[in-house]
């Protein structure tokens, strides 16, 4: 085949020139101990070998020709993907189509580029059994079709992983689907409301014309009328409708909004004009009422994509906990399994490097965990037999087996992320300027209307009625239902360009009003990961401490790895990790022992010495002791981000007033808070995430009236931000509590929180500035209808003049800084 000649050629032309072949399948240098003399092809490991004899037994070598494809080695975790066979797995992610066959939607690792689309869309040609298989490359997301009985979706999700794509269920799809077939319908009514808009102002056209001019003859005249109704009456019954059912609803719960003045004016405009096409009187207003519609439609398009709502507790949780676990049976055998599947009384197998899927006691083993999730603190925790652990942790040492006790929905942090929705939905939704004053338009809208008609009817009831209407009609509150939707927008999308991301209108309304600003302190006010700030030893130990760290997977090991990048490692002849404990190995012939104080010192002498450095309690201390002796101290801690002070500072210039929470011991809370410049009685530590929400929540309590602001990063300070007024995620924050946040932040520090509450305020008042205008030009307008200057021409000419000045006030508003 091509690929094998190709191959065998650049084979022979490397080893030619002594430099090592390339990978017949990833391109890349193929280790010296893998090379095989006289091979027709080499592999740089086991796994590409493997997807090249796959290709070439299916006749898929066409996947070579691609200029661009992969260029990383194949990578085998060995599942079995049982799981993925499981009646509760295929619950909660698979699909049955009309004709009886299967859908799933699966993300795969490793999508890149054409070359990918092509190879997984070939996979109905290999797999007997899956009919249909397409690939979105820009979100790596594969639809597969398949008939079940006769293959499995295993065997479908191992035969990607043999191609180099490691299968995950795609989450949150089917909520996404709801989402975009929401904004089909909404699309779909601005489009057929802007073309019959465009159609009903030709025929206006011409009869402005006629009367601008000498006149026009009736023939014409009463075909442009009847032509006008006849496509005006779909905008109403079609697009138009939305208007009506919500002022039907407004009226009904006795609640008024803006629905109920906006069909007041489309329906006296429509019903005046459709009775004057009848009876050839008077002028149609059918030109006015199509783009009111067109208009109005577009201003709450952009209102509702600014106003979506968190996600479900249910598609949080599947953020913060694996969809697989390892269950052992009473037989001791390993078997994966869903997460939803596993059940009280179950034993769970538990790797270093994965994530508890459920809540339990640990049954066997030691190991050490990283609870940041639910106590957003970076320091690790060791665990042994009998220790109560939680979902969505992380085992970061070694393998532990779990009794499972609580799973799914009744898991602690499954109980947290309920509270987050149930927070969310007592949120009452934010009664927008424009709202409130919905009830009082409406009434002085239909006085006005009802004085027009009476102060006209002694000289002709006809005419004033006319100018009733077209009171109503030129006082359609368009501009001021555009007025916030349209400064939001446009302010959002400048703060997104500054890396602020808003999802509406509320939350710029309340961050307009100073309050009391709650903010974590881990990975908001401190950079939330573990560094090395203390070093007392010799320079020449810290190779030895590197290369012995270089293999560990625990978050101070990384502290070392950053702080001692770019110095030369020497071999470890041998090492082992002591969970709870520390490392032990042998380097350059020297005994080598890292771990903490007590676990050193029970290894070594000379612990009396490193005892009386001082050190900070603040700071998680490391010993060092080489061939038995303590020959360093490392102290390691979460460093404070360098424009935190100044970014406080400002805030509570604004007005603000700030109050620190962590899960941190209240000894390093107020240590931290003191070089902020915080009061004692500001600085809260030992908080965990319920007492987080019942701080926010007692704040809120106390002063409803009060804008209140939860700053976090963790699914620890998710319930807290839905709770409060508004929640605010930063830069790195857990994708729950980015879900959970009226606002993220994805740039680091705390200056974009200045920023942030100095846009808000900007942005509401270019909205009451916005206000301002429309009601000014409502007001012209009830003056030229009461004196009976307006007329067809001149109200088709000041609808649109109102929305236009709307859009120029919010585009050229000062809300955020524009990005050159």
């Amino acid at each position: 085949m091509l690929a094998t000649s190709a191959a065998t050629a650049g084979a022979t032309s490397h080893e030619g020139a002594g430099v090592p072949s390339p990978c017949a399948h990833c391109g890349l240098p193929v280790p010296t101990a893998l090379h095989e003399d006289g091979a027709r092809a080499q592999f740089c490991c086991g796994g590409c070998r493997a997807v090249f004899e796959i290709l070439h037994d299916h006749g898929l070598d066409r996947y070579y020709e691609f200029a661009e494809r992969r260029t990383t080695p194949v990578v085998r975790t060995g599942r079995s993907y049982d799981e993925f066979d499981h009646p509760d797995f295929h619950e909660l992610y698979v699909q049955r189509t009309a004709d009886g066959l299967s859908r799933v939607h699966l993300y795969l690792e490793g999508v890149h580029c054409a070359s990918c689309v092509w190879l997984v869309e070939r996979v109905p040609l290999v797999l007997p059994g899956v009919v249909r298989a397409e690939l979105h490359v820009g979100r790596s997301q594969a639809t597969l079709e398949w008939d079940a009985i006769r293959t499995p979706l295993s065997e479908v999700a191992r035969f990607l992983e043999s191609l180099g794509y490691v299968p995950h269920p795609y989450r949150g799809i089917r909520a996404g689907e709801v989402r975009r077939a929401e904004d089909r319908v909404a699309l779909t009514r601005i489009g057929i409301a802007g073309a019959i808009a465009i159609n009903v102002m030709l025929p206006a056209l011409a009869m402005y014309s006629g009367w601008l001019s000498a006149g026009i003859e009736a023939d014409f005249e009463r075909f442009f009328r009847w032509t006008s109704l006849i496509l005006t009456v779909p905008a109403i019954l079609g697009p138009g409708r939305v208007f009506f059912t919500g002022a039907w609803g407004a009226l009904r719960t006795r609640s008024l909004h803006l629905d109920v003045p906006i069909a007041i004016a489309l329906a006296a405009g429509f019903v005046r004009g459709a009775v004057n096409t009848v009876t050839d009187t008077g002028p149609i207003y059918f030109d006015g009422v199509s783009v009111l519609i067109f208009l109005l439609l577009i201003g709450r398009f952009l209102q509702q994509r600014s106003q979506r709502a968190a996600a479900a507790a249910s598609e949080l949780l599947s953020t913060v906990t694996p969809n697989g676990a390892r269950m052992v049976d009473e037989q001791g055998v390993v078997r994966e399994i869903p997460a939803t599947a596993l059940l009280p009384g179950m034993t769970m197998d538990v790797r270093a490097g994965e994530t508890l899927a459920a809540d339990g006691v640990v049954v066997d083993g030691q190991s050490t965990l990283d609870l940041s999730l639910l106590t957003g603190e970076p320091r690790p925790v060791s665990v042994d037999v009998g220790a109560n652990v939680y979902a969505g942790t992380l085992n970061v040492a070694a393998p532990l087996r779990v009794r499972v006790v609580r799973s799914g929905e009744s898991s602690r942090v499954a109980r947290l992320l309920q509270q987050v929705e149930q927070s969310a939905r007592r949120r009452a939704p934010i009664v927008l300027l424009a709202n409130r004053m919905a009830g009082v338009f409406v009434i002085v809208t239909l006085v006005l209307a009802l004085a027009t008609y009476v102060l006209w009817y002694r000289d002709d009831a006809t005419r004033a009625l006319d100018h009733a209407i077209a009171l109503l009609v030129v006082t359609c509150p368009c501009a001021l239902a555009m007025a916030t939707p349209l400064a939001v927008t446009v302010a959002a999308g400048r703060a997104a360009r500054r890396g602020i991301f808003v999802k509406g209108g509320d939350a710029l309304e309340s961050l307009s009003r100073p309050g009391l600003l709650f903010i974590d302190k881990t990975g908001t006010i401190t950079e939330g990961r573990s560094s090395l700030l203390q070093w007392h030893g010799e320079e020449s130990l810290k190779p030895l401490v590197l290369s012995l760290e270089q293999g560990s997977t625990h978050p101070l090991a990384e502290g070392f790895r950053q702080a001692f990048a770019g110095l030369e490692t020497p071999p470890v002849e041998s090492s082992t990790h002591v969970p709870g404990g520390g490392i032990r190995g042998r380097v350059l012939g020297h005994d080598v022992v890292i771990g903490s104080p007590s676990f050193v010192s029970s290894a070594a002498t000379g612990a009396t010495s490193c005892r009386e450095m001082h050190g900070d309690p603040a700071y998680t201390p490391v010993w060092i002791a080489v061939d038995g002796v303590v020959r360093a101290r490392a102290a390691f801690g979460d460093a404070i981000r360098v424009d935190a002070r100044e970014s406080l500072d400002r805030l509570r210039a604004q007005g603000w007033r700030v109050r620190m929470l962590s899960g941190d011991v209240s000894d390093v809370a107020r240590a931290v808070g003191s070089e902020l410049g915080l009061a004692v009685v500001d600085c809260m530590g030992e908080m965990s995430p319920e007492a987080k929400l019942r701080q926010v929540a007692e704040a809120r309590a106390a002063d409803p009236g009060r804008t209140v602001v939860m700053v976090g990063d963790g699914v620890n300070d998710a319930a807290a931000m839905a709770a409060a007024t508004v929640g605010i995620a930063v830069h790195g924050g857990a994708e729950a509590s980015l879900a959970t946040a009226d606002v993220y932040l994805t740039t680091p520090g705390l200056s974009v929180l200045v920023e942030l509450s100095a846009g808000a305020a900007n942005t509401m008042r270019v909205i009451r500035r916005n206000i301002a205008f429309s009601l000014a030009y409502n007001v012209l307008g009830v003056g030229l209808a009461i004196t009976g200057v307006i007329n067809p021409l001149l109200g088709a000419i000041m609808m649109p003049m109102s929305s236009l000045t709307v859009v120029l006030g919010s585009w050229l508003g000062r809300t955020f800084p524009r990005v050159s």
